[in-house]
């Protein structure tokens, strides 16, 4: 591809890049001598499972490397000792060494989703490997960069600081820890969320300040969660896990509102411009067809065809038809007599008897199909009596 036709692909659903002409300069160097760049995505392994929301980023990497280029992975699990404060009106709390160990096994895992693995395409690193050798005087080096005047243009920290709520010093020094991945690194793209941009933008002053040529930085959209209001994040539970079962992958994507498809279609799927305003244009396709598709489409970046259609199949007979799903997972529970709530967290339908009646009551119980409307309503538990909550969520009861 000229350098023309690789920029119309890494610039697709971004909302910034910093800067484009020397993004240009840079692919065309890379043309020229051969040596491919050094495209760096840092993510700090806080919580143990990963989203479509964190899926927009690895994408954007893994065009990258399409195009020929290296991806470097970067795992935080130093950065993750002191949590990034972005978004966040009060501090992390610190992880435990366990917790980072355990939660970077299943970002390998499911960031090879999406990424090409192959030594030659992926570089990964943790970050302790440069930052747990920095001694006190190369910290307070560092730390001189920048000024507290300059830190307090981050809008998180200059909200904390208008309200009087705490900001502690280490915080200051999480943006300065990430810039100095990109020095240890040398990279020459980093990508991120909208909310990262000040942090990659000091991973440049960083590299500036060190002699490298100052590293491009391309930031996305943060994807809305199926609310259709917040960020996708899972405590929120507005969320599509990387891992949720096929049918429930696609259930969730049918339930987003119709505002939202254009956002997913870009952010989510390859699908030219052109098609998806044909896709979200309700006088040219109905909504419905659109979202199917959609749907289909993001089940099969994970699982194939054959499951995406599977999943679309049973999606049509268990919602529109009123059947129930070819497979249903087993629950196996006593025969005595228990409240329609507390049988709801036996089988494994609620995690707590709040959320169990709470489900009860907003009316999305049934049990054979007959809505149980009274939490503490006596059932006498049989072979094969079927227990549904919400429309996704069904157990055959095994005595």
């Amino acid at each position: 591809m000229d350098i023309a036709e690789q920029l119309a692909i890494l610039k697709r659903g971004t909302a910034e890049v910093f800067r484009e002409e020397e993004l240009a300069e840079r692919l065309a160097q890379a043309r020229k001598t051969g040596r491919p760049l050094r495209a760096k995505l840092g993510m700090d392994p806080t919580a143990p499972d990963i989203h479509l929301g964190h899926t927009v980023v690895l994408r954007k990497l893994r065009q990258f490397q399409d195009l020929g280029h290296k991806a470097v992975l970067i795992i935080g699990d130093y950065t993750a000792r002191v949590g990034d404060p972005t978004g966040q009106n009060t501090t992390r709390p610190m992880l435990s060494p366990e917790q980072i160990k355990q939660n970077a096994q299943t970002y390998f895992e499911q960031a090879g989703k999406i990424l090409d693995m192959a030594p030659e395409k992926l570089e990964i690193r943790f970050n302790s490997e440069w930052l747990a050798d920095l001694r006190l005087a190369d910290i307070i080096k560092l730390a001189a960069s920048m000024t507290v005047a300059r830190m307090l243009e981050r809008d998180t920290f200059e909200l904390r600081y208008k309200k009087g709520d705490p900001i502690g010093i280490h915080e200051f020094l999480y943006p300065l820890m990430q810039g100095y991945d990109s020095v240890a690194i040398q990279s020459d793209v980093e990508l991120g969320g909208t909310d990262q941009t000040f942090n990659n933008l000091v991973g440049r002053d960083l590299q500036r300040i060190a002699g490298q040529p100052p590293q491009i930085v391309i930031t996305m959209p943060i994807l809305v969660g199926l609310d259709g209001k917040e960020k996708m994040s899972k405590s929120k539970g507005n969320y599509i896990g990387v891992t949720d079962p096929p049918s429930e992958m696609f259930g969730k994507t049918m339930s987003i509102p119709d505002s939202l498809m254009e956002n997913y279609f870009t952010l989510l799927t390859d699908m030219p411009a052109e098609r998806i305003r044909e896709l979200t244009n309700p006088a040219k396709t109905h909504p419905k067809e659109a979202k199917v598709l959609l749907g289909k489409l993001i089940v099969e970046q994970f699982y194939g065809r054959s499951a995406a259609e599977q999943a679309a199949e049973e999606f049509e007979k268990v919602f529109a038809q009123s059947q129930l799903p070819d497979q249903l997972s087993e629950a196996a529970v006593s025969a005595a007599p228990i409240a329609a709530a507390k049988l709801l967290v036996e089988c494994g339908l609620a995690e707590t008897g709040g959320q169990a009646k709470r489900a009860v009551l907003q009316g999305g119980v049934r049990i054979n199909n007959e809505k149980i409307t009274d939490p503490n309503q006596q059932i006498i538990p049989q072979n094969g009596m079927v227990v549904q909550v919400g429309k996704r969520k069904f157990v055959r009861l095994k005595v």
